[in-house]
């Protein structure tokens, strides 16, 4: 019984190895590239137009710290500083120095519910995220008054593979778990497989991070979804634990 980890670059290398460490037999098989984003040139004069500042992932703050730092520039003290999940806070709040709000479950309706966005009326709101993503969050703040703007901060790229020899490998190691922590990687994840392998794949115990994705997975034709409420390694590796050992 195996693994397959499809989060990308250092946290999916991570994820195996702490998966390994804890007993399992893990893969990884990333199926984006992360890269910086094309918006970020501008992004310490934008800063300084903004209330608040939400950060989508630990992508979103990396990249733009980066961009900061060769625009010589820091985190402005005026913002008030929101992360979707608790891990990005984290690192977000180790790079601007404030503090940084973050609901108890990582995803984009539990951030909503925090009262730093509960009265946002002629706030002015940037969104720090990927190319797309997020429209959740968007646009509940655009209906509760607030003028949202998007910067892309980094940009995924589909990694190309072949099924037809990948998907035989992965039997043979006896993949039953599958990970997934964006609705983006599920759908072309799908994509690339032939009605056969589907087959195959839909009878997978699928992780992912929140009910959202879950509920997605299920109409896809997942027979078995189970919710980690969180993309932290270490809310997968709980998760992953506590339901294929009992631990």
């Amino acid at each position: 019984m195996a693994v397959l980890v499809t989060r990308p670059g250092e946290q999916g290398r991570a994820l195996c190895t702490e998966l390994k460490e804890a007993g399992f037999d893990a893969l990884h098989h990333p199926l984006i590239a992360i890269q910086a984003g094309e918006s970020l040139s501008s992004l310490s004069h934008d800063l300084n137009h903004f209330d608040i500042v939400i950060a989508v992932s630990q992508h979103a703050v990396t990249f733009s710290h980066q961009a900061l730092l060769h625009q010589g520039q820091e985190w402005p003290n005026h913002l008030t500083y929101l992360a979707v999940g608790q891990k990005t806070a984290h690192v977000l709040s180790k790079h601007c120095q404030q503090k940084v709000h973050y609901p108890a479950v990582g995803d984009s309706e539990h951030l909503l519910r925090l009262d730093a966005l509960a009265n946002v009326t002629n706030k002015k709101i940037i969104i720090l995220r990927g190319n797309g993503g997020r429209e959740l969050i968007f646009d509940t703040l655009k209906d509760r008054g607030a003028t949202v703007e998007y910067r892309e901060a980094y940009k995924r790229e589909n990694i190309a593979f072949r099924s037809e020899m990948l998907v035989p490998i992965w039997q043979d190691k006896n993949i039953q778990q599958l990970v997934i922590t964006s609705s983006g990687q599920l759908e072309y994840f799908i994509s690339q497989l032939s009605s056969t392998e589907l087959d195959w794949l839909f009878a997978l115990q699928l992780y992912v991070p929140s009910e959202r994705i879950v509920q997605e997975a299920l109409k896809l034709g997942f027979k078995e979804v189970i919710d980690t409420y969180s993309a932290s390694n270490q809310d997968l590796l709980a998760t992953l634990q506590s339901t294929v050992t009992g631990q």
